[in-house]
């Protein structure tokens, strides 16, 4: 169905009042979280830019649930020391998890599973970290970029910085880390 088709391109999504709203929803969401706040570029500091991700959402029974577009910041850009300092990325070995599974079944222990939507925009940043206004919503004349106050996704520090409040809010609950 053409109508059901994800857009590659920002030229095509804008080209639909679908993945407009989509776009608008996001912004509105990010801008509710303070991810940032318009400065003036800094003199001997640049800006990455970002791009829009866009996905159909469907229901169980293939009904369409909503179009979603996801503002993505362009982290590959980024330098080392400069906009970022340490990467990471928090994996469970297959291993792990059958384990904990296996001693849990044993045992009778109820599991849960836990999705926290969003979970990198949660996060504050800390590095000095400029982006472009996103593609459509930059006023004209505007001169200003976006100091990013918390993480987006795709910057190289997101994964690190949220793994680190998740373990401190687990910590703090009085969970304790696995050797």
């Amino acid at each position: 169905n053409a109508t059901n088709d994800e857009p590659k391109h920002f030229k095509q999504a804008i080209q639909d009042p679908k993945w407009i709203e989509a776009m608008k929803k996001e912004i509105q969401a990010l801008e509710q979280n303070d991810t940032w706040t318009l400065e003036t570029l800094p003199k001997g500091k640049r800006a990455i830019d970002s791009k829009w991700v866009y996905k159909i959402k469907y229901k169980p029974n293939g009904d369409v649930e909503r179009y979603k577009a996801r503002l993505v910041a362009k982290g590959f850009t980024q330098v080392e020391g400069e906009d970022f300092h340490d990467t990471f990325a928090p994996v469970a070995k297959l291993v792990t998890v059958r384990t904990l599974l296996a001693v849990a079944t044993k045992n009778n222990w109820l599991i849960h599973q836990l999705d926290v939507n969003n979970a990198f925009l949660h996060d504050d940043l800390h590095e000095e970290v400029y982006m472009k206004i996103p593609q459509g919503f930059s006023k004209e004349n505007e001169t200003r970029v976006c100091r990013l106050r918390k993480s987006l996704y795709s910057l190289k520090q997101s994964s690190r910085n949220w793994y680190l409040k998740f373990t401190t809010a687990l910590l703090c609950l009085g969970f304790c880390s696995s050797k």
